[in-house]
């Protein structure tokens, strides 16, 4: 339901946001499923947890987006995160700027405030060396594959 003159819309629950990047990491992201019920259950708020598998780097994941359209038609109170990162390596800001417009509170259940500077660009340069040697080395693999079937059919042939 959409915000009616500055009116928060009456079905304004909590969601929480999970992710995570790659399949080997099922097992965390049902870590902080849990670890979002039971945050959201002991404050006794009335709640739903989206969540999402792939990249940081990837604006399209369905979670994600369906996330951003709840906050923009106001029909989230709050958004609870385990961790900042947990909603988008890079752009994040732009999320929570979205959520200070439309009135929805952000909590992140486990903020490291100590990390430094140097700590967070190093983090944030081995997760895009990380995104691009998978693509790189991924699109290689398809090309192999590709290539070692035409010589297969060829060889066939003979």
């Amino acid at each position: 339901m959409a915000m009616l003159l500055g009116i928060k819309s009456e079905l304004s629950y909590t969601i929480g946001y999970a992710r995570v990047s790659s399949h080997d990491q099922k097992e965390d992201l049902e870590r902080q499923k849990q670890v979002i019920e039971i945050f959201c259950a002991s404050n006794g708020w009335q709640h739903e947890v989206i969540s999402d598998l792939g990249s940081g780097m990837n604006y399209q994941k369905k979670g994600l987006k369906r996330l951003i359209r709840l906050i923009c038609e106001s029909s989230v109170e709050r958004l609870v995160l385990t961790h900042k990162d947990s909603l988008l390596r890079f752009g994040s800001e732009l999320i929570f700027s979205l959520c200070e417009h439309f009135g929805t509170e952000v909590v992140i259940i486990n903020r490291t405030e100590d990390s430094t500077f140097e700590e967070d660009l190093a983090q944030d340069v081995l997760e895009i060396i990380t995104v691009f040697s998978a693509r790189l080395y991924g699109s290689r693999s398809n090309k192999n594959k590709k290539i070692i079937e035409e010589l297969k059919a060829v060889g066939e042939k003979l």
